[in-house]
């Protein structure tokens, strides 16, 4: 060993000194830990929500290696239809407000800021905020969101729709 490159290693292969990268989330209890995370993170999401009174607003808040994160907002009466996330599995949170969650066959559900719902791959429900107030809400999907099928309220198939978040 004559040299420093010698001793030390090839400078610019220094993956030892580098912090770890981060794994992705791979289980339901990281993408729930993934979504309280950015909930709690204020200053990530805040500044980005709007209020359209023509339809549900969304915004893709991040992707990752097979799942993606969208942040939704929703006047008073705006709703998704009864719908599933095809393949997809999701963990949704509800960042401020209230919204209100339907399945077929049982009454609805009052969600509000801090409630954390886990979703698999073809649940039917629907969401809607039959509140006064405006509500926020954030879901991370997983593998990402590739369809969204409506329902009907009768025992109905499917109808395929392009895909939109929920």
């Amino acid at each position: 060993m004559d040299n420093d490159n010698a001793i030390a290693g090839d400078p610019l292969a220094i993956p030892h000194l580098l912090p770890p990268v981060p794994e992705h989330p791979t289980t339901v209890a990281e993408f729930a830990a993934l979504a309280t995370a950015l909930a709690g993170d204020r200053e990530c999401w805040a500044p980005l929500v709007r209020y359209d009174a023509a339809s549900r607003w969304y915004h893709r808040l991040r992707t990752g290696p097979g799942y993606e994160v969208w942040l939704l907002s929703w006047v008073p009466g705006q709703g998704s239809g009864l719908h599933d996330h095809g393949e997809s599995s999701g963990v949704y949170t509800v960042l401020g407000g209230a919204l209100t969650e339907s399945t077929v066959g049982r009454g609805g559900r009052v969600l509000t800021p801090g409630s954390l719902r886990v979703l698999a791959p073809g649940f039917v429900h629907e969401m809607v905020n039959a509140s006064l107030e405006p509500a926020v809400s954030l879901h991370v999907y997983f593998p990402g969101l590739t369809q969204m099928r409506m329902h009907q309220r009768a025992h109905s198939a499917p109808v395929p729709r392009s895909t939109a978040a929920c």
